[in-house]
């Protein structure tokens, strides 16, 4: 189902969060400027960025096989803020064999590659992982889903899972098949969308096709949720790391179009949130 991409909502609702967040003790300029700013969305005639457009939801498949082709062409400030944290992780642990969950282009594969493990890469997207072959041809790459991984009880002495967790609607098979997987004492590590984010604003959205854009759907987890699932696997958690929003605004989207309303709407705030945690042996 496709509707449009309602750019001006998207605008007005990054202007009144910037303008909630600092109402109280906020630069009287800046305040002002947001105000008018809200005035001029609201009455103006003109065209916004992408205004008109249409966006469609897609499953993981179709999406993953669309997003495969631009997946790793422009800055993303969520991998910014997430890498040094997940890879200071990786750095402290043994090598061994390690899993790639859900490796979409092979990203942390190739991070776990240069560590020195024997990789093994899983992705439910064929399009991704011909992508995650190139970026790290010494690594085994499998089809299948994070809800049903291709793998042994007890194979692999880490997991790690980055920015998918967010696409299952419940976390609790997702996270159970790591644990399966993984041996007794044993790590997992999980990063994934800050909930803050998709809370308030949603979804990823990226080109599909000539004119068209598209997401595949973000489900809020927050923290108890996670939790929940760690708990229910016999995991043990021993951090959870949220770094912050850096400043990095998408380049050519709308927030750029009110750079300086979005990074006030963002400042201060998680953007990604990382879990390190054991298999207790």
């Amino acid at each position: 189902m496709s509707t449009e991409f309602r750019v001006r909502e998207l605008v007005l609702g990054i202007e009144g969060l910037a303008l909630l967040r600092n109402a109280l003790d906020g630069d009287e300029k800046f305040l002002k400027e947001r105000v008018e700013d809200i005035r001029r969305f609201v009455a103006a005639d003109g065209e916004l960025p992408d205004g008109g457009a249409g966006v469609s939801e897609l499953d993981l498949a179709e999406g993953y096989a669309s997003w495969s082709a631009v997946y790793d062409s422009l800055p993303n400030s969520y991998i910014e803020v997430e890498e040094p944290v997940l890879h200071g992780i990786l750095d402290t642990l043994p090598t061994g064999t390690a899993l790639d969950a859900a490796c979409g282009t092979g990203r942390q594969t190739g991070a776990l590659v240069a560590r020195g493990h024997r990789a093994i890469g899983v992705d439910q997207s064929p399009e991704m992982l011909a992508k995650a072959g190139e970026r790290a041809p010494q690594a085994e790459f499998r089809v299948g889903r994070l809800e049903n991984l291709p793998l042994e009880d007890n194979s692999v002495d880490l997991a790690v899972c980055s920015l998918a967790m967010t696409h299952l609607p419940d976390l609790a098979a997702g996270v159970a098949e790591l644990a399966r997987v993984v041996r007794p004492g044993g790590r997992i590590v999980v990063s994934d969308l800050h909930p803050f984010v998709i809370a308030l604003q949603g979804q990823c959205v990226f080109v599909h096709g000539s004119e068209q854009l598209a997401f595949v759907r973000n489900h809020v987890h927050l923290p108890g949720r996670y939790l929940e699932a760690f708990t229910a696997a016999g995991l043990r958690v021993r951090a959870c790391h949220e770094p912050l929003f850096n400043g990095r605004l998408a380049p050519g989207g709308y927030e750029e179009f009110i750079a300086d309303a979005a990074r006030a709407a963002w400042d201060g705030l998680p953007i990604v949130i990382v879990w390190d945690v054991e298999v207790p042996a």
